[in-house]
């Protein structure tokens, strides 16, 4: 009886990836020349385009529209770290650049993308193998799109990046020019791989520190490292509890830190987080419930997320060993009126798959949860040796270098769900898009600037109310 041959590209699957952009089952040098023949369509020199539309936004209401639905006392909280800087404005507003972005050419090949891409979402963590690794560490806003979106982001960051250090624009541009150079080239080295080799690759922090220029850079590098391990639940925990009544508790900094009072709130958290340790792995339950929950408070992080809702929860085991969990409302990505929307219902469910597709290794404790008021979470450790690199006085030497690091690690994570080939071939051997999204990053830049003033301007009109924490 002749057998009939299995459609690979039918019974493969990639996280969600449409079935037309799926990694092609076709031999490299097709893929390749599929990407060439794209740049009939979409020019690589045209990736330096950037011209507000004429209806592009009205910034104010884009940012407004941005904070339904989430605890209205913390948005002035948001805004007040938004107008810290250009660069802070930035990594507050990746719904306005989403909106942006949507209106720039594309190549038409679709990835699972960051979303959020900007160098403050990468960095040091500890894998469950208890070895530090350098990778992407946030993924609210992943979702399947086009790549370019994440490489644009990133190369945008270093330039605000830049000029928030004070260095030049010629200084800027290299470190977004050099975060491009890095992608382009990392990526035609994956297309290559066997892709085993690419799932397994991981960049870890002692190949960093090899990789340093010279003895001082090498020495800042060795004791950054050692500054994340030391960045685990249970050095931290006795800074944020103390005892109360026999317990421990989670110490109140209001309104960043605090707890709530609400009779109901015990069995709904109790609730919320059964549905969580169910998306967890058989053996990882087991691990789990070696814990017993202790307090929880609610905490107020980053920028863009100033505003929805997050929990830290203190555990301990019989032999009072501490753990913390960080749980953090997951809401549907900025991404998803440009790019549709995630085949997982939960939006928690989509940040951790996308996590777990993109990362070279992800956290035991990754799940997700909703709990009885509609809202999603993903759960995750809270300070797992977690670091990211600071970027405040930095040289224009050390931005480069870091810039290429980020592109490297960009490359890795999208030639594991797209096709690096095709994507590489479209890219080519030469520079000319590494360039073109330098000047793109420039121009970005300057509408970064324009749009944190015209933040600053609506706060000064009283418009909105924007709380400085500095104040408190």
């Amino acid at each position: 009886m002749k057998k009939t041959k299995k459609n690979p590209a039918k019974t493969a699957m990639a996280a969600g990836l449409p079935e037309d952009q799926r990694p092609a089952f076709r031999p490299h040098a097709e893929c390749v020349a599929a990407g060439k023949a794209l740049r009939e369509n979409v020019p690589l020199e045209r990736h330096a385009e950037w011209t507000p539309s004429n209806n592009r936004r009205d910034l104010i209401d884009i940012l407004e529209k941005s904070n339904q639905g989430r605890v209205p006392e913390l948005v002035p909280i948001r805004y007040g770290r938004m107008l810290r800087s250009p660069f802070t404005f930035l990594r507050g507003s990746a719904g306005l650049m989403a909106h942006d972005l949507a209106t720039t050419p594309n190549s038409g090949i679709q990835v699972q993308v960051c979303g959020d891409c900007h160098l403050l979402n990468f960095g040091l963590f500890a894998t469950p193998e208890r070895n530090l690794v350098f990778d992407i560490n946030d993924f609210d806003e992943t979702l399947p799109a086009p790549w370019e979106w994440d490489v644009k982001r990133l190369a945008t960051s270093f330039f605000v990046a830049a000029r928030d250090n004070d260095h030049s624009d010629e200084e800027g541009k290299a470190a977004a020019v050099e975060s491009v150079r890095a992608y382009r080239e990392r990526l035609r080295n994956y297309s290559k791989k066997n892709p085993l080799e690419v799932w397994y690759e991981r960049l870890d922090a002692q190949t960093l520190i090899d990789m340093a220029p010279d003895a001082k850079a090498k020495k800042r590098r060795e004791k950054f490292a050692e500054k994340a391990r030391q960045r685990v639940g249970e050095h931290f925990f006795p800074k944020i509890s103390e005892i109360v009544g026999g317990r421990h508790r989670l110490i109140d900094q209001p309104p960043l830190i605090f707890h709530v009072n609400d009779q109901d709130y015990e069995a709904e958290v109790n609730e919320a987080f059964e549905a969580y340790r169910l998306s967890l792995s058989d053996e990882r339950r087991v691990l789990l419930d070696r814990f017993r929950l202790e307090d929880t408070v609610i905490k107020v992080v980053g920028i863009g997320s100033v505003g929805t809702r997050c929990f830290i929860d203190l555990f301990f085991s019989p032999q009072n060993h501490p753990l913390l969990l960080q749980f953090k409302e997951a809401r549907p990505s900025v991404l998803e009126p440009y790019a549709g929307k995630s085949r997982y219902e939960n939006q928690g469910q989509r940040v951790v798959m996308g996590q777990r597709l993109m990362q070279s290794s992800s956290d035991i404790f990754l799940g997700w949860t909703k709990n009885r008021r509609g809202h999603d979470f993903y759960g995750r450790q809270l300070r797992d040796m977690k670091i990211s690199v600071p970027i405040e006085g930095c040289t224009p030497k050390q931005l480069r270098l870091y810039a290429e690091v980020c592109g490297w690690t960009l490359a890795r994570a999208h030639a594991k769900s797209g096709d690096a080939a095709m994507i590489s071939g479209y890219l080519g051997k030469s520079d000319i898009f590494d360039q073109a999204v330098g000047e793109f990053a420039r121009s970005y830049a300057d509408q970064t600037q324009y749009d944190h003033g015209t933040l600053a301007a609506a706060v000064d009109a009283g418009h909105i109310e924007a709380l400085i924490e500095e104040d408190l």
